[in-house]
Order: structure tokens, then sequence, then C-alpha cells
């Protein structure tokens, strides 16, 4: 028998006001009620296999497009829905064409060429920090990490990686729920971006190079083609998914091994067990903890109704701790061999197309900062800082004082 899902009797979950630790635990505890729980805003998926599913289901699309109505904004003619749709909300066949044309320049083989880069960008920051056994980790590593390595991917010049800096952090704040206030802001930024990369494009197809733009114009003359707005939108979706995404985790992985000394020593010692680490702390504290689809026609699924327009929040967070998948899934431990993929990347149509790149430059970051930044102690951390304490390494250390602690 078919239930519409407003009618079931499920668990409210809400965990807006909640600790990271307080709201894993009230996921765990609607999971034991059901596979849905009710939310402010719809209703959410708790468990692992449940969330595969719904991601992979193509009548469920993304909700990326529905921020601005959310927020009760209309945009007006000339706004982002004139320079049209980005990958990262595209669906049907609009979104299987593009995703076919660009997918073999995000592969594993295809990032191999950075990694000399990005060990040299975070040798860099690391050689700023490692001698006074203090840092603003958000701030001196983090942040600054990414931004040179997607500059050097699209092939843009050091003295810009500023600009790119600023772009991103003002386009991403269209997830910071004040969108009525930031909307000039991220559609200035958005402006300048698409200026910037279409006089790229137009440079490149004058004079190719080794870079992804390159990549994906030659692409676009063989047959089916990219058009330069399509270029345009798919390097904005790198900036946007390649920068913030990969800060924000390099933060939460450093966060989970503070409270590890133990697994952070170890990694330090064992470089090659990067990989695991990366899957680890992206399952054990993933920067992102759930994902938004939108019923695109009236849906039945395991006996639920869910009528068009529906909105169902998959926690990425919930299904990376699901007992019934994982064992022992509230413990952190490089040792554990775990054969299911951690959930943070996403499911289906709209896995992460930069997932290959964000653990290249995890894998390259967390053994080079275990090394540098031993006894690693933790301050009170949030979404814009993180104070960390180490013993002091490198030129202009001075003699070992022992563990670092918090100020």
């Amino acid at each position: 028998m078919v239930t519409a899902v407003h009618e079931l009797d499920l668990p409210l979950l809400d965990t807006n006001e909640l600790e990271r630790w307080e709201a894993l635990e009230a996921i765990e505890e609607a999971r034991r009620r059901h596979w849905l729980a009710r939310t402010p805003l719809g209703f959410t998926v708790t468990r692992y296999e449940d969330a595969v599913a719904v991601l992979r289901d193509r009548r469920f699309h993304s909700a990326l497009s529905l921020i601005p109505q959310m927020a009760g904004i209309t945009l007006a003619e000339g706004d982002f829905e004139e320079r049209g749709p980005s990958i990262l909300s595209m669906e049907g066949d609009e979104h299987s064409r593009v995703r076919r044309l660009v997918a073999p320049a995000f592969t594993p083989g295809s990032v191999e060429r950075l990694r000399p880069f990005m060990r040299e960008v975070m040798a860099e920051l690391v050689g700023e920090v490692a001698g006074r056994g203090r840092c603003e980790f958000v701030a001196e590593v983090c942040e600054p990490y990414p931004i040179p390595i997607i500059c050097e991917l699209l092939g843009a010049p050091k003295e810009d990686w500023k600009l790119f800096s600023s772009w991103a952090s003002d386009i991403f704040r269209i997830f910071n729920q004040n969108l009525v206030e930031d909307l000039p802001a991220i559609q200035r930024a958005s402006q300048q971006l698409d200026a910037y990369v279409h006089d790229m494009v137009e440079q490149r197809r004058r004079r190719p190079a080794d870079d992804l733009l390159s990549t994906l114009i030659a692409v676009e003359e063989e047959g089916d083609r990219l058009s330069t707005n399509e270029l345009v939108r798919l390097a904005e979706a790198v900036l946007m998914a390649g920068t913030d995404t990969t800060r924000n985790q390099l933060g939460c992985s450093v966060a989970v091994f503070a409270e590890k000394p133990d697994e952070w020593a170890r990694l330090a010692e064992h470089p090659e067990l990067a990989p695991r680490a990366v899957e680890e702390s992206m399952r054990y504290l993933g920067a992102v903890r759930s994902t938004v689809r939108v019923a695109s026609e009236d849906i039945e699924y395991r006996q639920v109704r869910f009528p068009a327009g529906t909105l169902v929040s998959i926690s990425l967070a919930g299904a990376n701790r699901d007992g019934e998948v994982w064992s022992d899934p509230n413990r952190f431990d490089l040792g554990a061999e775990r054969t299911t993929a951690q959930m943070t990347f996403g499911s289906g149509i709209h896995f992460c197309l930069g997932a290959a790149l964000a653990r290249a430059e995890l894998q390259e970051a967390l053994p080079m900062l275990a090394r540098a930044l031993p006894d690693l102690s933790l301050g009170i951390w949030g979404p814009a800082r993180m104070p960390l304490r180490f013993t002091p390494t490198g030129p202009g250390s001075g003699p070992a004082s022992g563990p670092a602690t918090v100020a």
C-alpha cells in the first residue's frame, strides 16, 4: 500500500541549532524509527542505502536552482538565469551531454600532473607556520591552499590568484542564508568572473595551453561542442566546487586528527595511509553534511509517494554513520578496512565532478601537515576560524618544548 509522505507518522528532525555531535545523535535516533524524518522544510533521508537510492533516482532533481526562490527572491532578466544553468543544477539530457564531454578532464589520471604543484603550495604554507608552534589554520592554510591549484588547473596566472579567491568567497555567499543582502556581491563577483573567463576562452582558442580550458575547447572542436557560455559556467562550477569544499574539508579533517593524536602521529610516520586518512576523515566529519533534492514529478519509492515539488534532504552525515553498513561507525580508525564508499562526495549523476582533484589535494596535504605540525592541539573552532597549537618544527623553531596545549 502506497502512503503519501505527508501522511506518515515520522520523527521530527531539526539540526540547525545543534552542535555536530548532538546533530549526529538526533539523526541516529530518527534513523531507529524510520528511514525518513520530517524537517522544517520537507523531509530527510536518514539511512545509507536510501540515500544512495534517492541520489541515483533521476526523478529527484538538484534543488540548487531553488535557493533564490526559497529566499523569496525573483531573479530579473539579466541575472543568473540568462547566463544558462550550471552543471551543478542541470538535469536530464542536457546534464548527461555536458557531463559526458567534460568527465575525461576530471579523471584521477588527469589530476596527477598537479600533485607536484599541490606539494609546492602546501610546503610554502607550512613553512610560514611550522616554526611558530601556533597558527590560525583556516586563514593561514585552508583558505589559501586550493585557489592556486584551481588557477593552475584553469591556466590563470599567479598574479590573479587573489582575484579568484575574492570571487569564490563572494559567490559562495549564496549558501549563507542571507541572500537578500548578499545578492549584489554574488552577482558582481559572478559577472566579473564571467568576463575574465570569457577572455581566457578567447585567448586559449588562439593559443592553446596545457590547462583545463584548452582541454575543454579541444573537446568542443570534435563534433559535439561546448558553447562559450557552457565553458564559462563550467569554469565557475570548478571554482565553486574546487575551492570552498576543499578548504572546508581540510579544516574538518585536521580537526578530527587533532582529537586523535595517535592517528595523527601514525599518519606522519606512514604517509602511504593518506588515501585512507582522506576517506575516513570525510566519513567521520564531512564538510558537506547534506544535499537537497526536489521531486520533479509524483514519485513512489518504498511504498511512499512524494508529490511533485516535495523537498527531500539527504543526510550525508547520517549515511556516513549508519550502523547497518558501517562497522563501529562512531570510531575513527585509519586501520579499519572500510569497503563501503563514504557519501560526502554524493552519488548518482551529481556525484562530485571534482572528487579526484579534491582527493589528490587532501592526500598531498594531510601527511605533510602531520609531519610539520606534531602534537596537534585544537582550540575553540567554527566555520571561520581554527586556532591550532603544535610543537614547532623547521627553521627558527628552536628546541622542542614538548606537546603543545590549547591557548
